[in-house]
Formats: structure tokens, sequence, C-alpha cells
């Protein structure tokens, strides 16, 4: 095992690898911008090297600084998080060729996975349904306008290198495609620097759904269940629930044996989860997340099993601790995304936290890295803390959830707490019945 891990992220993911590292007994060096010279992680980390100015492209993508600070610290290998460099295929491969382990999985897989177009062809020969569309990239505005046609109204257009809602447009009617083609273009160059994009049917109304899978360099592949993350605003997750409310076991369970089946066919390792819209019964696939997720923690409260420990025990070149006849579901999680952001117009709010208090009791679990003093900076995501509630019905963990948020003391910036406690009044969201679009209808309303 390692003995020194280096943290390439910042916030709340950057503390929760570092707290993994601790339990196992291995010490941790927490690189940072000059932004976030105070943040948690870099306070309770074992060493921290400032990497640059607040500018990501500064600091938190600046390879060399990254690499630079592993070898002045003697870390062994480099947990990249979540976002910044955590599906950079250069990056990890430059790891590797400077003697370190990249925790995560290989530069093979994050370049195929990464490019859209290429991980639905990979899906498409290992068996995988996905939703109807172009076989490749789309030469021009002709081209996706006949498509269309052929496919059927409504169409999406969506950036090849990217995602995030970047370069995606939504086409009804023939006569829009070109110009609309044009201009996810126009975005998927200025966010990717790949201008590529090809064409999906729009499912009207889909549910997002997510299967958490574990892999090791010994061929052993397991599935940990579903996440439904269908609530989006701007094809970005508000909230994320396991399992879902929307499937039955067996549905459950066959989807689970796909995406296995799919990442084995490849020889997948570490931790990545497969992402598709279901509709009608069906599943499509969409897209592969070669990282942990953000909303891992729902997938850690039913299982029990810590997700980053199993990525750093894989890169480490250990067997996956637990096998798919362990596997054992507990009850249901839910988790809250708790943004510096007006809760109704959502403009960013950073700023002084003036105070804070967090809800504690049975089932409660918060991923922050914010506290009382703390300044959140203006440069980066707004996502300042994750709450996630567990209980042993999805009934008990609603109830649960509305005293974890009412407990919940964030003062001196505006966030989403106020938004989340809304939608627990509503009996859609109470029932479990909505769908990708249903957070943008209700807004709208």
């Amino acid at each position: 095992m390692f003995e020194k891990v280096l943290i390439a992220n910042r916030g709340e993911v950057a503390l929760r690898i570092h707290r993994a590292c601790h339990e196992m007994g291995i010490k941790t060096v927490v690189v940072h911008s000059t932004a976030d010279s105070e943040s948690m992680a870099v306070m309770l980390a074992d060493e921290s090297v400032c990497i640059g100015p607040p500018a990501s492209k500064d600091s938190y993508l600046n390879i060399a600084s990254i690499l630079s600070a592993a070898h002045i610290t003697g870390a062994q290998a480099i947990h990249p998080g979540i976002g910044f460099m955590a599906e950079n295929a250069t990056f990890a491969q430059m790891v590797a060729e400077h003697g370190l382990t990249f925790i995560g999985p290989s530069p093979e897989h994050i370049q195929v996975m990464g490019d859209k177009v290429s991980a639905k062809n990979a899906m498409i020969r290992a068996g995988v349904p996905v939703v109807p569309g172009s076989e490749g990239v789309l030469k021009n505005g002709q081209e996706a306008t006949a498509l269309a046609k052929e496919i059927g109204f409504p169409v999406l257009m969506k950036a090849a290198g990217g995602g995030g809602g970047k370069g995606m447009k939504i086409a009804e009617r023939a006569e829009d495609v070109a110009e609309l083609f044009d201009l996810a273009q126009i975005e998927a160059q200025t966010h990717f620097g790949n201008p590529d994009v090809y064409m999906e049917k729009y499912l009207l109304q889909p549910r997002h759904i997510e299967i958490q899978l574990l892999g090791d360099q010994h061929g052993n592949v397991i599935h940990l269940g579903e996440r439904d993350c269908s609530l989006q605003r701007r094809h970005q997750k508000v909230l994320e629930e396991a399992p879902s409310p929307a499937l039955t076991d067996a549905e459950r369970a066959h989807i689970g044996a796909i995406a296995v089946k799919a990442a084995k066919d490849i020889g997948y390792y570490s931790a990545g989860t497969f992402e598709f819209l279901y509709a009608q019964g069906q599943f499509y696939f969409i897209e592969m997340n070669t990282r942990l997720q953000v909303e891992h923690c729902v997938t850690e409260a039913i299982t029990g099993i810590d997700l980053v420990k199993e990525q750093l025990c894989v890169a480490a070149g250990l067997p996956l601790s637990i096998t798919q006849d362990q596997v054992r579901f507990h009850g249901h999680a839910i988790e809250y995304r708790i943004n510096a952001e007006h809760p109704e117009t959502f403009v960013p709010s950073p700023g002084l936290i003036t105070r804070y208090h967090t809800p504690g009791g049975p089932g409660v679990r918060i991923d922050a890295a914010i506290y009382d003093g703390y300044r959140v900076p203006p440069f980066y995501d707004s996502l300042v803390s994750k709450l996630v509630i567990h209980g042993n019905t999805r009934a008990d963990c609603l109830a649960r959830s509305r005293r974890a948020l009412d407990e919940y003391v964030i003062e001196g910036i505006q966030t989403t707490i106020p938004l989340h406690q809304r939608l627990l009044n509503q009996p859609d969201i109470q029932a479990g019945n909505y769908d990708i679009h249903w957070l943008e209808r209700f807004l709208k309303a």
C-alpha cells in the first residue's frame, strides 16, 4: 500500500479522500491555489503545497505544478478527485511516465470513454443498449438535418468531448437544426477545445439512472446498484437517491448485469459509473464517468462500502475486498447538493460564512469543507456541502431529510437549502414520481 498520496483537487472531495487515506494509515499531500490556502483539506493534510493563483488553469489544471509537488513531497500516487484532472487521459499518462501511480483507470479507458462517440460505439460492441442517433460525429448542419428527419423530432445535439449541459441543443423542427448545430459546435469548441457534435433522439420523459461499478486489475468487476439522478437543472444534478423509486428489483439486477459485463469486456478497473436514460421500461446508455462521482456517498450509505478506499487498494494492485454475492443493500439514501447560490435565481453567492451549524443524529452525513469564518471563493464550482441522509425506508429518509435541512444553518452567504425544503413538500417528490425535466418545469411554474 502507498505511504503517501497527493490529492490533486479541492473542497469537500479533497477532504473526503484525505479522511479515507488517514483511516488506512496513508499520509496525504494536498495541493491548492492561493484562494484555497485556508481550506479545511489544506489545514488537515499532513503536507500542503501551493501550486498557483486562483485561476484553475494556473493551479488545479497545471500538470507540471502538480507533478512537481508530488516529487518534492515524495508522494507515490496521485488521486485526482472529481473534476479538474480526474478524466484527463494525458495527465494520467504523465503521472505513470513520472514513476507515480494514478488512482483511477488506465489512460486508455479515460480516452475512449471520455469521447462520447467512441464510448457509445464501445458500448454498442459490448451489447449495451444506446439512444438512437448518429453513428459518429456529424459533418455539418445539412447532414444533421437529414438525420434528424430520419430519427424523428425532437432531437438532441451534444458535444462529443464534454458534458454538464455545455454544447447541448434541442431541435424540435427541421428548420432549426442547422442553426442549432452551429451553436452546439461553437459551445463545444469554447468549453472543451473540441468542436465535434453528435446527435441523439431526445426522450421526452426519461429518468437518469446510473450504475456504480468497481473493478480491479485482476479482472473482477462488481456493481453497487443504481442511483437516480433525475432531478436536474440545466443538466446539473441537484439531488440523487438510491435505490431508484422507479425500478423494480428485476430491472435493477438486469441493468447491473449489463454494466458489469460491458466493464469486463473493455477490461475496466477502478471506480466508474455507467449512466443511462430510462424510459418506458427501457435503458439507454448515454455516457461513462471514469472517476469518482459527486454522489458516490449515496451508494456508500446503502452498501457500507468505502469507494475511495477501494480505489486506493485497486491502484495498489490489490483485488476488490468484496464479491458481487457479498454486496448487500440496506435502506434508502438521498444526497442534497448544497450550493452557494441564491435558492431562486441561482446567482452564485461566494463570501464569508458568519455562522455555521450542521445537523446530526442517526443517518445524517455531511461532506463539506466549509466552517464558521470560512470565505467561499468565487473562482470555482458553487458546491459547498453534501447532505446525505439514510433511512430504513424512503419514507424514513424523507422525514429525516426534512428535520436535517431544518437544522442546517449556513449564514453570510445564500445557499440552496431552501430549494431542497421546497422540493420535499412537493407530492411528486414525495411519491418519487419525477423525470429529468421535472425540476425545470417546477422552477418555471
